[in-house]
């Protein structure tokens, strides 16, 4: 009992240890929290509210005219010389961006479901000033299974849909995680995550629309070991930008990945979220 009970404690703390760190992460004063507008280029130049500047996007390039007295900086080099420039971006990979700096906001200029978008980041915007943290279930072993990475004969180009109208995200799908939870023989698609080798899953499940958010949630996955074995802590759950902000493009889990059971652990809906609805 004591050899289990020090495991449980330790499990709680490092879970407690990572949860404190993704916070601080999410509330970086110009992380998506920051996002003041979203804006949807075109081939019409148009002023931005929240960005100085005239923009618009044509033939995968996008141009912007700075008139005299207005600053833009890329890497602290300024874009405007001799009261006014015009600064030429592109093309950008899908998912991929460039950040200027405006002052205090930050431009993000991104590429979309295979739109460009111009999202502007001010450390002053409400939702980030008044953000107090995200509700989360206690950390449980019970939710921190061993999984089976079985790969795809070839990699699957996989087609979701978004958090905004109008737009679609297509993701290479290396594989399944085939695990067990709740008495269930379950399997997840998986998508490739940030560092090599790595996974990432999202889903949904019988929590979802209750006590987390109906949308998705998604989880990072470690590198698979040569047998294929993986380890999905759902403890570790976490909110896309979507569940705070209608601001964000985020993706929706492809079909197959909602699970029949409730994942009763990891993010739950943001306060900010449950008090709006």
């Amino acid at each position: 009992m004591p050899t289990s009970t020090h495991t449980e404690t330790s499990f709680a703390t490092a879970w407690d240890e990572w949860h404190k760190a993704h916070e601080r992460h999410r509330a970086d004063p110009h992380g998506f929290l920051a996002v003041t507008h979203l804006h949807w280029l075109g081939a019409e130049p148009a002023r931005l509210d929240g960005v100085p500047g005239t923009w618009n996007v044509d033939n995968d390039t996008v141009r912007v005219v700075l008139r005299g007295g207005e600053s833009l900086q890329r890497d602290g080099k300024e874009l405007n010389h001799d009261g006014g420039a015009t600064a030429v971006f592109g093309p950008i990979a899908e998912r991929e961006g460039v950040n200027l700096t405006a002052g205090d906001t930050v431009v993000e200029l991104a590429k979309r479901g295979g739109e460009y978008i111009v999202r502007p980041r001010h450390p002053d915007n409400p939702l980030l000033r008044e953000y107090r943290g995200t509700p989360a279930y206690a950390p449980d072993p019970a939710f921190a299974v061993e999984g089976t990475f079985v790969p795809f004969a070839e990699p699957r180009a996989t087609t979701v849909g978004a958090a905004v109208e109008g737009i679609q995200h297509v993701y290479e799908a290396p594989g399944q995680i085939r695990f067990r939870l709740g008495g269930h023989d379950l399997a997840l698609t998986a998508f490739n995550g940030h560092a090599p080798g790595s996974l990432s899953v999202l889903f949904t499940d019988g929590t979802s629309g209750r006590t987390t958010y109906a949308a998705n949630r998604s989880l990072s996955v470690a590198a698979p070991d040569p047998d294929g074995r993986v380890s999905l802590d759902f403890n570790r759950a976490v909110n896309l930008p979507c569940a705070y902000t209608d601001l964000a493009t985020c993706p929706l889990p492809p079909a197959g990945n909602r699970l029949p059971v409730p994942v009763e652990a990891g993010e739950k809906t943001p306060t900010e979220r449950q008090d709006a609805s």
